[in-house]
């Protein structure tokens, strides 16, 4: 018998590493892990809705998103057919899907399509970077510093101006020259500019006028003398997918246009007027804390609770974690790439229209047969007999002499010998 003929024995395991919880499928001939890293999820129960088998459940969202430390969602191993469904269309990648063995490209499947991107026009700068609220992305400059090819003149004589209503913090000189620097804050919704502004330590400046020609913004004015000629800026900046949650903090404080974003979902979120007034901003703050766009802020008009919607990714976590149905996220789109004609085509359409719908069409996984069910019978009367009630009563006498005979030791004796003539003669007696 080859190995393709032998019968296959499939196990399922669990296993936990840190904050990853590992599902296997392991046959063998090829093994499934699905890696869910629940300190990643934000519980928006995208993967619970498109779940064929329902596998998924939600676990007890308001609670972790005020302090329970928990798993946001839950795994039935033995209903998980790692189809992947789930991993394709996590918003925030909290779930892999790691194979070894002999599967289906994953072409033939469609993923959750999104992007943040740095087109042409970034300079680059250090805003975007400094804005992140993941740390998902990192700037690298590639140019010289002033004091590689300038180092400090001391006693220098000059002056020096920064033109703030032209200058966009874009941090640039901060890094070219240690005479600059940026006074950090922190960001918020409403503002998500990570500097408040830039300050010249004259005692580090020798006024060489480099710093006035690399500025993109001509926002900086220096009388002095030009040791060299300036740099060209240069530098490059890379988003990791892992940690990006394409919330468009970047997009929103870029000065040049230079992101190209694509959120995974289209649609509104929309506050509840009824239920505002039940929100206690100071001691639940559950949005807060579990949105992956940080987009929820406490106006200062006096109202309970406001959104800056444009940073809004409406994945519906913080439907999920509100204990007073404050908010509702209505999606209108869902952004992914193509599904292939395949078998399971219709069955990944019917998943990725629930995301709009809410309503989820699943398979019928119960293997049972149906059966037409039997008409029911007419009914039919019966005609019972008459009892001859002085019959009974002669039949009823001589069952109970017959049961006295059987119960005699005598007769009971010669009932074991077997003579018939003699049990006739004890009978009629």
């Amino acid at each position: 018998m080859t190995d393709e003929e032998k019968p296959m024995e499939v196990s399922r395991e669990m296993d936990i590493q840190e904050n990853h919880i590992l599902y296997k499928l392991v046959s063998d001939r090829s093994e499934k892990t699905l890696d869910y890293d629940y300190k990643r999820c934000v519980g928006c129960g995208i993967c619970v809705r498109i779940c064929p088998t329902k596998a998924l459940e939600l676990g007890p969202i308001k609670e972790i998103a005020t302090g329970m430390e928990a798993p946001p969602v839950m795994m039935d191993l033995e209903k998980c057919t790692f189809c992947s469904m789930c991993v394709n269309f996590c918003p925030v990648t909290a779930l892999e899907m790691h194979t070894e063995g002999d599967f289906p490209e994953e072409e033939l499947f469609p993923v959750l399509e999104y992007k943040v991107e740095m087109n042409e026009k970034c300079v680059p700068c250090s805003l975007c970077e400094a804005a992140c609220p993941e740390d998902a992305i990192e700037l690298e400059y590639t140019f010289p510093k002033k004091e590689e090819i300038a180092p400090l003149k001391e006693n220098a004589e000059g002056e020096i101006e920064i033109d703030t209503d032209k200058c966009n913090l874009c941090g640039i000189c901060a890094y070219f020259c240690d005479a600059f620097l940026m006074l950090e804050k922190e960001p918020t919704p409403t503002d998500p500019m990570p500097f408040e502004q830039l300050i010249v330590d004259e005692d580090m400046c020798d006024y060489c006028t480099l710093c006035q020609d690399i500025c993109p913004e001509d926002a900086i004015r220096v009388k002095g003398e030009k040791p060299c000629e300036p740099p060209v800026v240069s530098g490059h900046v890379t988003v990791d997918d892992e940690k990006c949650t394409r919330c468009g903090w970047c997009d929103a404080v870029c000065p040049y246009e230079a992101v190209d974003l694509i959120k995974p979902f289209e649609g509104e979120l929309v506050l509840v007027d009824e239920h505002v007034e039940q929100c206690d901003t100071q001691g639940c703050h559950a949005c807060f804390n579990i949105c992956p766009s940080h987009l929820w802020y406490v106006p200062e008009d006096g109202k309970k609770i406001a959104a800056v919607h444009d940073l809004c990714t409406y994945c519906g976590a913080c439907v999920n974690a509100c204990p007073v149905d404050v908010m509702k996220v209505a999606r209108s789109k869902v952004n992914h790439t193509e599904i292939p004609n395949t078998p399971w085509a219709a069955e990944w359409k019917d998943a990725i229209n629930s995301l709009l719908t809410k309503e989820r069409k699943r398979p019928d996984l119960s293997r049972a047969l149906e059966v037409e069910p039997e008409p029911l019978k007419e009914h039919v009367d019966i005609a019972f007999p008459e009892v001859d009630e002085d019959m009974m009563a002669k039949v009823a006498e001589r069952m109970q002499k017959a049961k006295d005979s059987i119960t005699n030791p005598k007769f009971r004796r010669i009932l074991n010998k077997g003579e018939a003539e003699e049990i006739h003669r004890s009978i009629q007696k």
